[in-house]
């Protein structure tokens, strides 16, 4: 995996090194709909180390991010059942951006505009490394993912299907 030029800050990056988490950043040219998968393969990364950042709301349109393997999808079902919640669904792009800050195919979950309860695949924190999304398109930083306990607060959850 090869570390590519040196990015301007943003605000996800901003809160890493505020609070002294060592990260390693990557840029690629990022493609409208490429996802996770299109990073992971011009990083030469394993798609399920890499993390994609998710937007969705409950029945009561409240926000809420998810965090999943980059080859993986959300069984919207059984997040709902598992939070205790009637209804989950991924947001719009508008909406999504609107509570982010961040545009969609760039949205990290550090440094968003509006403080939102945090999921993380289980799985994901039993990984050695995980790439994330840095808060621009086409970068992203590699991290602990135990970092996400600590900066994030994410609850764990098992909700992963296939792709």
């Amino acid at each position: 995996m090869a570390k590519k030029h040196h990015i301007s800050e943003t605000p996800a990056t901003h809160v890493l090194r505020a609070a002294g988490v060592a990260f390693d950043a990557y840029t690629y040219d990022w493609v409208p709909h490429g996802g996770a998968r299109h990073s992971a393969e011009v990083l030469g990364a394993d798609p399920f180390a890499v993390v994609k950042t998710l937007i969705m709301q409950n029945q009561d349109r409240e926000p809420l991010v998810v965090l999943m393997h980059g080859n993986r999808s959300v069984s919207t079902k059984v997040l709902a059942r598992q939070l205790g919640m009637k209804h989950i669904e991924p947001c719009e792009v508008e909406v999504a951006q609107r509570h982010s800050g961040y545009l969609v195919g760039g949205t990290s979950p550090f440094g968003t505009r509006r403080s939102m309860p945090v999921y993380i695949e289980r799985s994901i924190l039993e990984l050695p490394r995980i790439l994330i999304n840095g808060g621009r398109r086409g970068y992203l930083v590699g991290i602990d993912p135990r970092v996400c306990l600590t900066l994030l607060q994410a609850q764990p959850v098992d909700c992963a299907l296939a792709e």
